[in-house]
């Protein structure tokens, strides 16, 4: 039977960071020169349990989804992002533009992250859900 984790991986990384893979699939990415080309985007989701994340248009899996008329389900082949090790990605460096581990300091009493290059990692712009009301709108 699989043992079950329990508790949580502590991780410097967020979502809507930018990464870029120290190794995996996705490292091995090679360019037309024949030079290897590290894969680089932004992440998706993270869970903190399982010590992984989801990264735009990286490791792509295909699924075969079955149609269902009943519940307005399309069928086909749909392209979705997995689920990559933490472990095989790093923060990209603000200045450098190289992968960079990360470390807090306090800094104007709030705590930040600071790249190895001693650079600020700014923090990923959070999306909020702001649900128009009809009824403001037709006053």
């Amino acid at each position: 039977m699989k043992e079950v984790k329990k508790g949580t991986i502590r991780s410097r990384i967020k979502k809507g960071d930018t990464v870029v893979f120290v190794a995996g699939k996705e490292y091995a990415r090679f360019d037309n020169n024949g030079k290897r080309n590290p894969f680089t985007g932004e992440v998706m989701a993270v869970d903190s349990r399982k010590g992984k994340v989801k990264v735009t248009g990286a490791a792509i899996a295909k699924k075969h989804r079955k149609a269902v008329p009943q519940m307005n389900v399309e069928g086909g082949i749909i392209e979705l992002e997995s689920w990559i090790d933490i472990s095989n990605i790093a923060l990209v460096d603000p200045k450098t533009k190289k992968p960079t581990r990360v470390k807090y300091e306090i800094r104007d009493g709030k705590k930040v992250r600071v790249a190895m290059s001693g650079e600020l990692i700014p923090e990923p712009a959070r999306r909020v859900n702001t649900k128009k009301n009809s009824d403001n709108e037709a006053e």
